[in-house]
């Protein structure tokens, strides 16, 4: 399967969970044919229950659903949980498990980080959401900021291919998807292209790194990267310091208060090399950033699950959604600028580490190490991730004796 710019979309900004669980919900209870599922932590709180209740219905009233987990992001849903769901119909997998060794899971790396719903052939959502509460501004200081898209349109026909092929584990023939399976209402609901990329361990390792240094090379006027886990390779760092130099305001927003304190850590042994290049950096203050979304200029934009990190970049099973819509790339501008104006702290000369022998040193030695970490997981004993399939319960055998004989002749 390749990637195909798509014309006549309708994108719509999600922001945090707050307005993407009822979309997300609201199209599966709407669902008439199918509902794939497909993401890295699904928790057993009140908005896991929240989807299990709206996925059981769904597939009650005859819906043919599929569910990809990632066992490692996904490692403790009950037995009844999942039971639940597969008694009803449901198709239910784990990306990849493993065994745990001393009651400590093992199976860390090249995980299935993608966040992807596809309803029918209609609708679709991809971004960096999971399913737990932490994702609700309600949740306290721990909530996450994040972001995904609603998607409608003929895009929506690649992401369900890619899903299918990948859940059957077999090519599928989008012409004959396409002519078999056209859907009856308006294939144009708007106007933004879309194309639909993701990043595997297979042809795809390096497409989505490889849109961001395009759009890096071909920004004019303004770069905004907001990226929860920003350490990427040599590649990026100078596409941005590049772009800066040349006059393209480049702005990148990184956590201020993450979740994994080793974020800020590493984030921050990059700000020298690209403060003194001309980057603006801000420090997202008000809560743990987890979004992965960047615009450029007045027409493009990218949503999905892929940090700029050796893992998403270079490890994990990643997809985004690369979208020319200046109505669309406005929308997400004026959001971001909320944050910088709001929320985040520039970053300037105080808070650039000195520029030392030892600090020098130590930052050549951890981005080495942290840059060449993929490659040092290669060194471990290769394996084949595995789709698991959840089996339903063992239905209990009915009675369908009428009668019973009793050892006195009697009968009852």
């Amino acid at each position: 399967m390749k990637c195909v710019w798509r014309e006549g979309n309708r994108i719509t900004l999600l922001e945090n969970g707050d307005n993407y669980y009822p979309a997300v919900f609201d199209a599966i209870s709407r669902a008439r044919e199918k509902v794939i599922l497909e993401t890295f932590i699904w928790f057993e709180d009140d908005v896991g229950r929240r989807l299990h209740a709206v996925l059981l219905r769904a597939a009650l009233r005859g819906i043919k659903i599929d569910v990809l987990l990632d066992d490692y992001g996904s490692p403790d849903l009950s037995d009844d949980f999942v039971n639940a769901l597969t008694s009803a119909g449901v198709v239910f997998r784990y990306y990849d498990p493993g065994s745990r060794l001393f009651g400590m899971r093992t199976n860390l790396f090249r995980r299935m980080h993608r966040k992807i719903v596809v309803v029918d052939e209609a609708m679709a959502f991809v971004g960096g959401i999971n399913y737990s509460a932490e994702h609700m501004s309600d949740y306290g200081a721990e909530a996450k900021q994040d972001y995904a898209i609603q998607i409608e349109g003929p895009v929506v026909q690649d992401i369900l291919l890619f899903e299918l092929e990948n859940l059957s584990g077999k090519e599928v023939s989008h012409h004959w998807w396409v002519r078999r399976h056209r859907p009856e209402e308006n294939r144009h609901p708007g106007e933004a292209q879309a194309l639909f990329v993701w990043r595997d361990n297979a042809e795809h390792r390096n497409d989505i790194e490889h849109h961001y240094l395009k759009m890096l090379a071909k920004a004019k006027h303004e770069v905004i990267i907001a990226n929860a886990y920003f350490f990427p390779g040599y590649r990026l760092l100078h596409a941005m310091r590049n772009a800066a130099r040349r006059g393209v305001r480049v702005k990148l927003i990184v956590q201020g208060e993450p979740d994994i304190p080793i974020v800020k850590v590493g984030a921050r042994l990059l700000y020298n090399y690209l403060v003194k290049g001309g980057v603006q950096i801000y420090e997202y203050r008000r809560r743990p950033l987890h979004g992965k979304v960047a615009l450029m200029d007045d027409h493009w934009a990218t949503v999905g699950s892929s940090n700029l990190d050796p893992l998403s970049l270079s490890l994990n099973l990643e997809a985004n959604l690369i979208i020319h819509d200046r109505q669309f790339n406005q929308t997400l501008r004026d959001n971001l600028q909320g944050l910088l104006d709001n929320d985040c702290v520039r970053v300037d000369d105080s808070m650039v580490p000195k520029r030392t022998w030892w600090n020098l040193g130590k930052s050549v030695l951890a981005f080495h190490f942290l840059r060449h970490f993929p490659a040092m997981v290669g060194w471990l004993p290769a394996h084949t991730p595995t789709l698991a399939r959840v089996a339903p319960p063992v239905q209990p055998k009915m009675e369908t004796q009428d009668r019973v004989e009793v050892e006195d002749g009697e009968k009852t």
